[in-house]
Formats: structure tokens, C-alpha cells, sequence
């Protein structure tokens, strides 16, 4: 599921909080666009290697950074540190994708976690983006019981890396192929995320739901209608208070929570690149 060989590039920088590892797949003519794909939690950016191509074969430079505590980025398993920190580290990526290709439109990508941080950064102050494209956005969270939920922050405080809770990799994929290579992917965070990570996620959901009102960007959210990790009504929520005029919302019946990695992946991305033509063409 990771080839490193479809590549373009890789690279690091130094991120708020530690050193961040990325890699790009790049348009073999002149990018018509920039997009950074931002990966949800306990994973890595190695896994979005047919997402990647996929998107770079349409014509656009795609970047991908490995969150703080995971992949191939430093810090302690799977603790992202601050919802802050992966937001600000995110735009550092989206800056040095657009020195290397200036002068064209910049799309944010999210997944899961990923998408929670593309909301997170794009509500909490103005950013200059042509689009946003959120897939499977966590703001109404299933998972977990009430009692994890009240220890969480007790926990973050004193014992910030204690695993509270476990990801069931049965519920990413109906393809069997993707769980098992989720489950032996050595890159992907098996053991209960850690307190500080869920914190934060929790805390970000909170403040998304308020500031939703002020996402006035272009918006592409999908979600698959038996996601089991992030609710659908998540998807809802955004179409109900987002500011954006324009504004188009997905649902795959019966697919999971990684869409992206579903049998039907190609008609979920096929969807994503006629999205981006049209809205790279209108800027």
C-alpha cells in the first residue's frame, strides 16, 4: 500500500513542536495547482501513495506531512502535541509547496483527524486557499465511552502519552487488503491513542461546531453513510452552518470511514479531481 518509488519527493522542516517529515508526488508538466494532504490520526501520509498519483497524474503538486508523533515526523507515538501545533505545521507545508510552485491556486485535503485539523486551521483565522476538500470530518465522535471522555483531560495533564483509547481497524475499510495492511503497516500507531491526542481532538470538535459559520471558502465535503469513526451527521453539521456559498457535500452509501481506500475508491476520487478542475479553472 506505501511504494515509496511513486515519490516525486521528500522532505522535513522544522515544525512547531518538532521536526516534521513529508513527501510529494508531483504533475510531470507544470502544476496547475498545489493541494496538501493532511492524514488522519494514528497513520501516516505514506498511506495516501494511490490518493497522491492519483491527483498528480490530474495535473496537481501534492504534498503530504507526517504529523508530530507520527510516520516518519519526531515526537512520542501518535501525541500530535496541540491541535495548534499540527494546524500551524500544515500551513509551514502549504507555504513550501507554494515556494516551490508560486503563482497557482492552493487546496487543503483532509482526512479524518486531517480534516478536524484543514477546519480547525481554516475557522481560526482567514487563510488564502481556493478550496477546501474534507473527507470523513470527526466533529460528531462516536467513539469512546462517557467515563474516557471525562478522565481525558485529567489525563492529558499529568500522563499526556497514556493510551486511552484503540482504533477497531475493521471499521476503515470494507476491502480486507487495506485492514491488513493498515494492521502490519509498521509506520501506523497499533496501541491506544494517547490522552494528549485525544484531548485535543475532542477540545478542536468543540471549537469547530462554533466557528463554522466562518468558512466562506469553496467546500467539498464526502463522508461515507456507514462511517462508524466519524458520524455522517459530522458532514451534515458542516452543510448546515458553513458560510460558504459554495458548497457541495458527498455521500457514499455504504462506505467506510477511509473512502479513499474503499472498492470504490476510484468514483470517490474521480469526484475530487472533477471538483478541483472546475474550481482550479474558475480562479
Amino acid at each position: 500500500m506505501t511504494s515509496e518509488s511513486a515519490v516525486s519527493a521528500t522532505g522535513e522542516f522544522e515544525g512547531r513542536g518538532s521536526r516534521v517529515a513529508w513527501r510529494a508526488w508531483l504533475p510531470d508538466t507544470t502544476a496547475k495547482g498545489v493541494i496538501v494532504l493532511v492524514h488522519g490520526v494514528a497513520e501516516h501520509s505514506g498511506r495516501y501513495v494511490y490518493v497522491g498519483k492519483r491527483l498528480a497524474d490530474a495535473g496537481f503538486a501534492v504534498y503530504a506531512p507526517d504529523h508530530i508523533g507520527h510516520g516518519k515526523s519526531a515526537g512520542s507515538n501518535a501525541n500530535i502535541g496541540s491541535m495548534d501545533a499540527a494546524a500551524d505545521n500544515v500551513a509551514a507545508m502549504l507555504d513550501i509547496a507554494s515556494r516551490e510552485h508560486p503563482d497557482v491556486p492552493r487546496v487543503l485535503l483532509g482526512h479524518s483527524m486531517g480534516s478536524l485539523i484543514v477546519l480547525y486551521l481554516a475557522t481560526r483565522a482567514p487563510i488564502d486557499v481556493a478550496g477546501i476538500v474534507v473527507s470523513a470530518p470527526p466533529l460528531d465522535i462516536p467513539l469512546g465511552n462517557p467515563l474516557q471522555r471525562l478522565f481525558a483531560p485529567l489525563l492529558t495533564r499529568f500522563t499526556p502519552n497514556l493510551g486511552v483509547l484503540k482504533l477497531d481497524s475493521s471499521m476503515i475499510s470494507r476491502d480486507p487488503d487495506v485492514v491488513h495492511a493498515y494492521d502490519n503497516d509498521p509506520l501506523v500507531f497499533r496501541g491506544k491513542l494517547p490522552a494528549r491526542t485525544a484531548v485535543e481532538i475532542l477540545n478542536a470538535t468543540q471549537l469547530v461546531k462554533g466557528r463554522l459559520d466562518r468558512l466562506t471558502v469553496p467546500l467539498l465535503v464526502l463522508h461515507g453513510t456507514a462511517d462508524a469513526v466519524a458520524a455522517p451527521s459530522s458532514s451534515t453539521l458542516i452543510e448546515r452552518s458553513a458560510s460558504s456559498k459554495d458548497l457541495t457535500v458527498i455521500r457514499y452509501d455504504g462506505l467506510y470511514h477511509e473512502i479513499f481506500n474503499e472498492p470504490e475508491k476510484d468514483r470517490v476520487l474521480g469526484d475530487v479531481v472533477d471538483w478541483l478542475r472546475a474550481h482550479i479553472s474558475e480562479t
